[in-house]
């Protein structure tokens, strides 16, 4: 038989079962779709973590309040303490570093915002001149805080483009008075949309110099402390001048950690692609299952055409012509499913996108391969019995089964 003849024969016997060869493209198919959503969903936490901490800003290099107990970076940290607090004294003496290219701190608390007749809770923010230049941010009308004292501050306040919307519709709030607990402070400034980023919506923030947000929360402790690098080369040597001029003024003591942004981004990198990896691993268990069945459909058709290989035998087919044959037929299931699944897996990843417009859910590159190829190698692997059973079979006994 020719190569011609022997994919003939394997289509016409998948299309001569349809029913049976639907169950088993239906579970190749389910197995590589499975797979392609599952690493769209966890390639797509990946790249929107990096994403996130990548628009804090560029050569970043963040100072937290407290001491980790490995001294690195982990979630944990936002929940450590410290016997000496961080204060604006200390992120200002980190200007004077030879590395450093500008310092923001940064303090954060809860207040309500009373302006225009309405009242609402906003997130307030106490930072300097300099915080807008750290994370890259633009303004939509007006300007940012002024450069002064970090101690004292001007009563002057900078809001978000959704407190903007809320509070004053479609008129100018710079230059409006606005009431943030028992203060009172001038608009001079409303920030372009920016939206969510690490669990904060920035555009419901209202910003305020550091000293205003000490004294409106009475606290002397800042929440963090930014740091930019003159230059990427340079990150390291900020992190060790900081931890060097810190543990000075904290009379020798290490009570603070200071993490850079490409450290948290190689962290959270390999933590989601062992995460993508393990949920893959998982999906394609569902391969396994679906090689399993085309194996036993294969074997079913074993049984049912033992006399028509017999025929094939009988008029000269050679044993590896009839083995080629089934496993032509396991192939074409197993790519038929395969090629199914794909497209399916696909839609379920646009489903996705659409339902979480910020959530990029696509499927990585070698997820896809690694998915086709395994549907492709489970379906001939688990073909091989059942072709080498038909090629076994004596052409005189098979016929008589007949």
């Amino acid at each position: 038989m020719r190569n011609a003849d022997v994919l003939r024969f394997a289509r016409d016997a998948a299309a001569g079962y349809p029913l049976r060869t639907s169950l088993s493209v239906l579970a190749m198919a389910i197995g590589v779709a499975a797979v392609v959503v599952l690493t769209a969903l966890g390639d797509g936490a990946r790249r929107y973590v990096v994403n996130q901490f990548s628009s804090l800003g560029s050569n970043l290099v963040i100072v937290l309040p407290g001491r980790s107990a490995t001294g690195g970076f982990s979630p944990a940290n936002a929940l450590t303490t410290t016997p000496r607090d961080l204060t604006v004294d200390d992120a200002f003496a980190l200007t004077r570093l030879p590395s450093v290219r500008r310092v923001a701190p940064l303090t954060a608390g809860n207040s309500e915002i009373n302006a225009n007749g309405r009242l609402r809770e906003v997130v307030v923010a106490g930072t300097s001149s300099t915080y807008i230049d750290i994370r890259s941010f633009k303004m939509a009308a007006g300007r940012f805080l002024p450069a002064a004292d970090w101690n004292r501050g001007a009563p002057v306040a900078v809001i978000g483009s959704k407190i903007q919307e809320e509070i004053f519709g479609g008129r100018s709030a710079v230059g409006e008075l606005i009431r943030l607990g028992d203060r009172r402070l001038r608009i001079v400034g409303v920030l372009k949309s920016v939206g969510q980023g690490l669990g904060m919506n920035t555009d419901e923030v209202v910003f305020v110099p550091v000293g205003v947000a000490q004294s409106l929360f009475n606290t002397n402790t800042l929440f963090r402390v930014l740091i930019e690098a003159r230059s990427r080369d340079e990150l390291e040597a900020v992190k060790r001048e900081v931890m060097a001029a810190l543990k000075a003024r904290h009379g020798g003591e290490e009570d603070i950690t200071v993490i850079t942004q490409d450290a948290v981004l190689a962290t959270f990198d390999r933590l989601l692609r062992a995460l993508t990896a393990a949920v893959a691993g998982i999906a394609a268990i569902s391969l396994a299952v679906a090689g399993i069945l085309v194996m036993n459909v294969m074997l079913v058709a074993v049984t049912q055409r033992t006399a028509e290989i017999g025929l094939l035998k009988a008029l000269g087919a050679r044993a590896a012509t009839i083995r080629d044959a089934f496993l032509a037929e396991a192939a074409m299931l197993s790519l038929v499913g395969a090629l199914t699944g794909y497209g399916l897996g696909l839609f379920g990843a646009f489903v996705l996108r659409q339902i979480y417009p910020v959530f990029p859910a696509y499927p990585p590159d070698w997820a896809v391969v690694a998915a086709l190829g395994t549907a492709l190698g489970t379906g001939l692997l688990f073909g091989i019995m059942p072709a080498r059973r038909a090629a076994r079979l004596d052409p005189v006994q098979a016929l008589m089964k007949h």
